[in-house]
């Protein structure tokens, strides 16, 4: 149902639209942290940001063509290179 809802999105305003709004809501989730860090954010607006953040890289995979199983293979990788990070500091 969620797929069928991100391509309507999609198909209604465009990738490029949709590549747009990915940025700005990255920014909205960048700027909330910081509001929170600096002590006048909260948690409860993290956690929106974070949700529309979610939604936008699911459409952002559609627009690209991006599979679960790259995504499973790269984060495998970038697991990886932070356990040896940790196993090296």
């Amino acid at each position: 149902m969620e797929d069928r809802l991100y391509r309507q999105v999609i198909n209604k305003y465009g990738k490029i639209a949709q590549s747009i709004v990915a940025v700005e809501e990255l920014s909205e989730l960048q700027k909330e942290i910081t509001k929170y860090l600096r002590g006048s954010g909260s948690v409860d607006r993290i956690a929106e940001e974070v949700a529309d953040v979610e939604i936008i890289l699911e459409q952002t995979k559609m627009i690209h063509g991006i599979t679960d199983a790259q995504l499973a293979d790269w984060k495998k990788q970038k697991r990886h290179r932070l356990k040896m990070r940790l196993e090296n500091e």
